[in-house]
């Protein structure tokens, strides 16, 4: 559903912008908590509900979401807690994660069976009964003359539904599970889906593909606020998959637009990107095939994390280069010691990366593009007042730097700059993205079918641009993207004038 603005899209979005605009201007305790008891009656005004099957729902599920957004937990079922429970531990500057990261709102959740193959009312109840023919296992027979399935026998193997001259027969599947590509997602007690944290890795397909809006990530918005209210000097670091995502914001009018929201300044993190695949490029060329077998990318946290649970045999031929985020942070804090740093960009799952103990002196907050619209709805910011910047922070990067928003472009990064040191080396790439398709790239190189490869696996079908926190149509954000990477006054990552000091920021 990347690129629909759903009823789902609408109810989300409004939370985080009544979210950043009570946090922007609130500063009394108390009126935090009447906000936080008030807000679902202004998101859900009325009398009758026409989404869910009350309007007391509807408000019961966006207090929770609201609560997510100020990165407080979800509040028990079966027990009576106030919703502003812990509020005092979300007004802070400072940063507040309070793990799970991705969340299912269960009141909210539909209870979508697992994996069910059903007969349709398209049937034609036809002589050949090709249905019947095909299933290996006598779950199909005829009643009243149509095809009926027998749930206990049936194993789901879906000959059936391909054999139907009509497409009469459908293989349904709970589209969060469906999407998940490390089979975290299974059904609890009451049948309402339930996620396996010891699987999950935090990629945000789940929260993207439930139609009901029952998963949900927390956020950081409110504390990035309460730190530019009190004065700290935040810089906000973007991700090269902004292009397209907000309409009529260009690369000329970021800068401004960002300044509107109280950030100090931004950075391109595609920087950072350049500095990755120069790194990774001398990791390949030294430990491939000398140390490891093959070596894997490392900038898509959500596919290194799957790539470590599930392959720890070869955790070792994931790239230790730092990625993108991490390098433009440091880049950033070299010149200014004090400034703290905001990653805005498409990943749900970089929330994750920034929490963790060896990044957190770097990254302070992460907010994807969808809460940062709600920060400019919140501030009521009018990209078309910006004039255009000739001359902004985003016009250090190489084409390829920016190009690693596209599944395909970490790699080609890499090998160009490869070629660079050693025009004669032959480099083979293979790639993936979505969860399902990296498991089985990895599968095959485990099984000796990569020996000597670069591998590339991204979490998000298609790349960055299509991540769980992006707002934009996928296809047309990589169309700008192409235009963007063309007026790009560098084409390869090793032109960038910071590659000398990498060494420094490793470490």
């Amino acid at each position: 559903m990347r690129g629909i603005y759903t009823p789902v899209t609408d109810i989300r979005r409004k939370v985080f912008t009544e979210v950043a605009r009570m946090a922007y201007e609130v500063d009394d305790m108390q009126d935090y908590a009447y906000l936080l008891k008030e807000l679902p009656y202004r998101i859900i005004p009325g009398e009758e509900g026409n989404m869910r099957s009350s309007i007391f729902l509807e408000r019961a599920i966006v207090s929770e979401r609201i609560r997510l957004a100020m990165g407080l937990s979800l509040r028990p079922i079966n027990e009576s807690v106030p919703a502003t429970d812990n509020l005092e531990q979300s007004v802070i500057a400072d940063k507040y994660y309070e793990p799970p990261l991705i969340n299912v709102i269960k009141f909210a959740c539909n209870k979508c069976p697992e994996k069910i193959i059903k007969v349709s009312q398209l049937c034609q109840s036809c002589l050949a009964h090709p249905c019947q023919e095909v299933c290996p296992k006598k779950a199909i027979s005829f009643l009243n003359g149509r095809s009926h399935i027998d749930q206990e026998k049936c194993v789901k193997c879906g000959r059936c539904v391909n054999a139907c001259p009509y497409g009469a027969i459908v293989k349904i599947d709970r589209p969060c599970a469906a999407a998940c590509g490390m089979g975290a997602i299974h059904s609890d007690e009451y049948g309402r889906a339930d996620i396996d944290y010891d699987k999950c890795v935090s990629c945000g397909m789940c929260l993207v593909n439930c139609p009901f809006g029952a998963i949900v990530d927390k956020s950081q918005i409110f504390q990035l606020i309460q730190s530019i209210k009190r004065g700290d000097r935040v810089i906000a670091i973007v991700a090269p998959a902004f292009i397209n995502q907000f309409p009529g914001l260009t690369p000329g009018k970021l800068r401004s637009a960002i300044r509107a929201l109280g950030f100090a300044d931004i950075a391109e993190v595609a920087v950072g990107a350049d500095l990755c695949a120069i790194d990774e490029a001398q990791d390949f060329m030294k430990e491939v095939p000398a140390e490891h077998p093959f070596m894997a990318t490392s900038c898509c946290p959500a596919w290194s994390m799957m790539a470590k649970k599930l392959f720890p045999d070869h955790a070792d031929c994931i790239s230790m280069a730092m990625t993108p985020m991490v390098l433009t942070a440091r880049l950033v804090k070299q010149v200014d010691k004090n400034a703290r740093i905001c990653f805005i960009g498409p990943c749900a799952a970089k929330k994750l990366e920034a929490a963790r103990r060896t990044v957190r002196s770097e990254v302070d907050f992460v907010l994807t593009f969808e809460e940062l619209m709600g920060l400019f709805e919140a501030k009521a910011v009018d990209f078309s007042e910006f004039p255009e910047e000739p001359n902004t922070n985003l016009q250090s990067a190489s084409a390829d730097g920016r190009g690693f928003a596209v599944a395909g472009g970490v790699a080609q990064a890499v090998v160009n700059v490869i070629k660079k040191i050693d025009p004669e080396r032959e480099v083979k790439v293979a790639s993936a993205t979505g969860l399902s398709e990296c498991r089985k790239l990895l599968t095959m190189a485990k099984a000796g079918k990569y020996n000597g490869y670069l591998l590339e696996g991204m979490a998000c079908p298609g790349g960055c641009i299509a991540g769980a926190g992006t707002i934009a149509d996928p296809a047309k954000s990589a169309a700008m993207l192409k235009i963007l990477k063309s007026k790009s006054t560098k084409k390869n990552c090793d032109e960038t004038p910071y590659k000398e000091g990498l060494e420094l920021l490793k470490y």
